[in-house]
This record gives C-alpha cells, structure tokens and sequence, in this order.
C-alpha cells in the first residue's frame, strides 16, 4: 500500500467526524427554522407575552414605545428567533450527545447523559424563575423609583435586549449544581473542598451577580441568593459522584500488561 493510500485512510476516520458534525448541525439549525415558521405568525403574542410583567405595573395611560420605525416588525421576529431556539434546545442537546456518546466510555454516558437532561431542565427553570420571580420584583421597584414628572415609556428593542440578558443570565447561573458535579465527578476538586471554600463562593456569586445583571442590588441579589442555593444543591449531589469516575474507567479498561 502506497503511502498516499495510508494518508487517505488515516484522514477518513476525520473526514467522516466532520460529515457527522456537519449533519448534527444542520439538523438542529434545521429545528430552530421549523419551530420560527410555526411561531412567527404569533410573534406579537409572544412579545406581548414576555412584556407583560412590565405592562403590569406600568401607570395608568404608559405604554410601551418604539424610538426605531422598524422595531415593531423586527423586535417581535427577534425574540420568535431566540424563543425558538430556546424550544429547540432539547433536541440540539440530543444531537450533541448522540455525536460524542460513542466516543464515550460506558460510566462517561451513564453520567454525560443525566447532566444533559439536568442541565436543560435547570435552564429553563432559571428562565421561568427570572419570569415569573424576578420580573415583577425588579419592575415594580424601577416604576416606583422613578421621579416625579417623569413619564415611563420604555423602548420595546431595549426593553428585549434587557430581558434576554436576564433570562440567559439566570439560566446560566441555574447551572452551578451540574458544574459542581463535573468538578468533583473528573477529580478537579472534592466536595469537602468546596465546603471550606463556602465563604469564598458566597463572595463570588454576589460578584458574579453584579456582572451578569443590571447595575441594581435587587436584581443582584436575587441573582446570588439562588446561586448560592445550588451550589449547595450541586454540593449534596457530587458526593454521589466523587471517585466514580476513575474507579469505573479502571474497571473497563484492559490492562495493557496482559
């Protein structure tokens, strides 16, 4: 066999991941476009929806506005956008883990496939905590703040841009329990570790707070107080995992002195 042939077959194993990758992605950019053709007749349903914490403590006669001629059409198609690929996210996460479980070893898929399945749930349950929670908090408080004379109406695109920056803000902090079992599952750290760590965490999620939310203390605090909650939460799970991790890859793997 010629050298070229070698080349050519060490390559394939690659040229077939990358196919197999390619695949994965159009089949979930796939699921976000047939999600938005079904929702974006109902965009203004949808905008409307996520609005209405705001328009609920909004004075009387205050309405929403739009500074940009294009942002009643655009604003409401921008979060169908995002909302569909927020409704796509369990079937992405499915073909992501279909394109690296055979990859795995068996302990690594009785794990991975758990914390995929958390994790989506744990970031739509940030979404719906920063919804139904957090919004009529902090919204109630700016409208009451605000000073005499001054008339609120909020733009509708910046209104958008805020809301989004809380829902993944939360979201993502929803995370810390299946981050704190990845830590302590593949040995980075220990449980017991992170407890005497605890004082320092607690600092680090009231900064993490600060940098995810806007510049205001409730919404900060309502931020870290949940993080903190679940890094407990993570805490109390990880120790199920501690070790598992080496042990089993030992288990499975043949002794190479054989």
């Amino acid at each position: 066999m010629s050298d070229s042939d070698d080349a050519v077959n060490q390559n394939s194993p690659l040229i077939d991941h990358l196919l197999e990758l390619r695949r994965r992605m159009l089949a979930s950019l796939a699921s976000i476009l047939l999600i938005f053709l079904c929702l974006v007749y109902f965009s203004d349903k949808i905008y409307a929806l996520v609005a209405k914490p705001l328009l609920a403590v909004l004075p009387a006669h205050a309405s929403m506005i739009a500074t940009d001629i294009t942002a009643p059409l655009l604003t409401p198609i921008k979060l169908t956008i995002v909302f569909s690929a927020l409704l796509a996210l369990p079937y992405i996460l499915s073909q992501v883990w279909l394109f690296i479980a055979p990859g795995l070893y068996l302990h690594e898929k009785r794990l991975i496939f758990p914390l995929v399945v958390a994790s989506t749930l744990l970031f739509y349950s940030g979404m719906l905590f920063a919804y139904f929670v957090i919004f009529p908090i902090a919204f109630h408080f700016f409208t009451s703040v605000a000073p005499a004379g001054v008339t609120i109406a909020t733009d509708i695109s910046s209104y958008l841009d805020f809301v989004l920056k809380l829902f993944f803000a939360f979201g993502t902090a929803f995370e810390i329990p299946v981050a704190t079992v990845l830590l302590c599952w593949s040995g980075v750290t220990s449980p017991a570790a992170l407890r005497a760590k605890r004082p320092y965490v607690i600092v680090a999620v009231f900064v993490i707070g600060m940098l995810l939310t806007p510049p205001d203390v409730i919404s900060q605090t309502l931020l870290a107080i949940p993080m903190w909650l679940l890094f407990e939460l993570g805490l109390f799970f990880a120790k199920f995992y501690t070790g598992r991790g080496e042990r089993r890859y030992h288990q499975e793997t043949p002794d190479n002195d054989d």
